[in-house]
């Protein structure tokens, strides 16, 4: 995946000038994360929007019977945050960890605002962005609810294409809500049913 930074990326999705977001962009502080380390953690307060220059993280929560549940993979260009920390001062129930070595762009609120005011465009492509964001969770939920692993695995794949080339199958299987042995017969089903075709 190419690497694009996050001047990059709002320069080319908001159709601006250079110059119109720089001061804004530069502002943003900059986070070398390693594999394995943590952006955010249980019960601490999420102050930012992380956007992944480089990198791949996941955010997640544990139950109570500690087992592991992946809420969302966050590749090159894309955003991940606790919204109940970075918007409503709330502890997050969630960690966000990075599953290579990563570099991460931390957006607080105020440098949001400032692209909101500087920036019209800025303020339908946020809102874009989040109701894309809510239309994919919507759709996850339905198909947690209501579909077959196989259906799942498919979306899955067409969703995240590069991402089983990147994380253990134990982390898909999480997202997936499924168990490992479920995922690798699901696999296998599909490999047999595309010889048959």
């Amino acid at each position: 995946m190419d690497n694009v930074t996050l001047k990059d990326f709002l320069i080319s999705n908001l159709k601006v000038d250079e110059n119109e977001i720089l001061s804004i962009v530069e502002s943003c502080k900059k986070k070398k994360v390693k594999k394995g380390d943590f952006l955010l953690r249980k019960n601490e307060y999420c102050k930012y929007t992380f956007f992944i220059e480089k990198g791949l993280l996941r955010q997640f929560s544990i139950d109570k019977k500690g087992k592991e549940h992946i809420l969302t993979f966050a590749p090159e260009n894309w955003f991940v945050t606790d919204r109940d920390g970075a918007y409503f001062n709330k502890p997050s129930t969630y960690f966000i960890q990075a599953l290579e070595d990563s570099q991460v762009v931390l957006i607080d609120e105020e440098q949001v605002h400032l692209l909101y005011n500087k920036i019209p465009k800025f303020t339908y492509f946020n809102n874009r962005l989040l109701h894309n964001h809510i239309r994919h969770l919507q759709n996850r939920i339905n198909l947690l609810l209501s579909t077959a692993a196989e259906d799942r695995y498919l979306q899955f794949v067409k969703m995240y294409p590069d991402i089983l080339l990147r994380v253990p199958q134990t982390m898909v299987a999480s997202y997936l809500g499924i168990t490992p042995e479920s995922l690798s017969r699901v696999r296998k089903e599909l490999t047999l049913k595309n010889f048959k075709v």
